[in-house]
């Protein structure tokens, strides 16, 4: 096992020897007594007096950071720190999302059940998402399309709106005129969410809204 030495331009053979001062082989004298370098369980502790481990491990060895790392208490504590922040920020909004909000991001998680629970468990199902997976959440919170989509798979729970077995046409329940065609390989709320957004689309999403006050 070798380490680059900047200093000197060479390539220097590392040893771990349990009875020497020095890591490296050339600045080892007499006999040496080997010693093994173990994790177990994915973990290896050094003590303290041992500090040829500490720097064959911490400063030389060629495979830090590709097949191990130092823990870094610091590190772990700005990651932790972020998580609590992020975890509080989803929260935070959660408490804040109305009840069509919710369930338009909780049938991204739950599917077709959210249309048939209470708004007191949504809520609680939001706030237990926001928890469990907060960056998700904020994502959807975010995101126009899940309120769109939710609102195009809600008016075809009422009847407003007819998808095709085919799910490649979507219609007037009341008439079977054509709202618009799915285009190939996409998914069709998706699709709708789109179309929402055309101007055509913008007077079709009112008018559902009309019909579903």
């Amino acid at each position: 096992m070798l380490h680059y030495d900047e200093k000197t331009n060479e390539q220097r053979e590392l040893r771990y020897a349990t009875n020497q001062n020095s890591p490296f082989k050339d600045e080892q004298n007499g006999e040496v007594t080997l010693g093994h370098i173990v994790f177990k369980n994915g973990s290896l502790f050094v003590p303290k007096r041992n500090q040829v481990l500490q720097k064959i491990l911490s400063l030389y060895h060629p495979l830090k950071n590709k097949i191990y790392t130092e823990l870094d208490q610091v590190e772990i504590a700005k990651d932790d720190l972020f998580d609590l922040e992020l975890e509080i920020d989803a929260l935070n909004a959660a408490q804040g999302i109305d009840i069509d909000q919710a369930e338009a991001i909780l049938r991204v998680e739950l599917g077709s059940k959210v249309s048939e629970m209470s708004s007191k468990e949504l809520k609680r199902d939001l706030l237990l998402f926001a928890k469990s997976n907060p960056k998700l959440f904020l994502e959807l919170a975010n995101d126009d399309n899940v309120q769109l989509r939710n609102f195009a798979i809600r008016a075809t729970e009422a009847h407003i709106i007819k998808l095709a077995d085919d799910q490649r046409t979507f219609t007037w329940a009341s008439n079977g005129r054509k709202l618009m065609t799915v285009p190939f390989d996409e998914n069709p709320y998706s699709a709708m969410a789109s179309f929402f957004k055309t101007d055509e689309g913008i007077q079709v999403f009112q008018s559902i809204e009309k019909k579903f006050s």
